[in-house]
């Protein structure tokens, strides 16, 4: 089976999805940020009894950062709400398209209902990759032309 097609029937739930860290629609902003300090992430989700309603991330943080920001506002105020989303029976290959159509570092993983399930980062897809495909993953050439859209870091 070739690399692409291979993607296209692996699952997302075979991809190490991460469990996520949830706020409720009262937490602030600064206890959002805390927690995802606490646990490590760079995101955090945010759900009202298990519906998916947003997302914030160290992006968004580092936004607020550059204006003057009350963090005591509520995470609606400033989280994403048009949130692409994906379940784990959706394929790799669909996971990895909208994150590189949308520019996303991760996907929140629902269920049917829209329950949060967990989270897809780009990191979980490349260690799938190098797992399941060392040969071609290794063997890439270099992009010499390829040129960032967004500055990334510090």
């Amino acid at each position: 089976m070739d690399f692409e097609r291979s993607l296209a029937t692996e699952t997302v739930e075979e991809a190490q999805i991460q469990p996520a860290v949830i706020v409720s629609p009262q937490c602030t902003v600064r206890d959002a940020i805390r927690r995802m300090r606490e646990n490590r992430v760079g995101d955090v989700l945010v759900c009202d009894g298990g519906k998916l309603l947003g997302i914030f991330t160290e992006r968004d943080a580092l936004r607020l950062m550059h204006g003057a920001t009350d963090w005591d506002w509520l995470i609606p105020q400033v989280m994403a709400k048009n949130i692409v989303s994906i379940r784990k029976t959706d394929s790799l290959l669909s996971a990895i398209r909208k994150m590189n159509g949308g520019g996303y570092r991760r996907l929140p993983v629902v269920d049917d209902q829209g329950q949060a399930q967990g989270i897809l980062t780009v990191s979980g897809v490349v260690h799938y990759l190098v797992e399941h495909f060392p040969q071609t993953v290794y063997n890439l050439p270099p992009d010499p032309h390829l040129v960032m859209q967004e500055r990334e870091g510090a």
